[in-house]
């Protein structure tokens, strides 16, 4: 399976990557920085496994579908709790995570 099959998931995944990582450095700006630290921790989380799973199909690996299954989790958790703060960067994390989520899902 080439990489090429995936290409709408790997671009997914990469915006997904980028809006938890801007979401993740403006949370650290906010004001009460200890009311968002679940935001902030799954940020991370979700822009791992996103940057994680994009390498994962470009090198071809045979464990794509269990890692996009783990994705999917990991977006939908990030996804809720994004969605849980009014943090206009907040919500653009929440629709990129839920995009990614669904894509994950086709593919788990």
């Amino acid at each position: 399976m080439a990489h090429q099959q995936y290409q709408e998931l790997l671009e997914t995944l990469h915006e997904c990557m980028e809006e938890c990582n801007h979401c993740f450095d403006a949370c650290l700006k906010e004001d009460d920085v200890k009311m968002m630290a679940e935001c902030i921790r799954l940020d991370r989380e979700c822009a791992d496994i996103c940057s994680y799973l994009e390498q994962a199909i470009s090198r071809n690996s045979p464990y794509v579908s269990e890692l996009a299954s783990v994705c999917a989790k990991i977006c939908e958790d990030c996804g809720n709790e994004c969605k849980k703060h009014d943090h206009d960067h907040c919500q653009k994390c929440a629709d990129a995570c839920f995009k990614c989520a669904e894509a994950c899902k086709k593919v788990a």
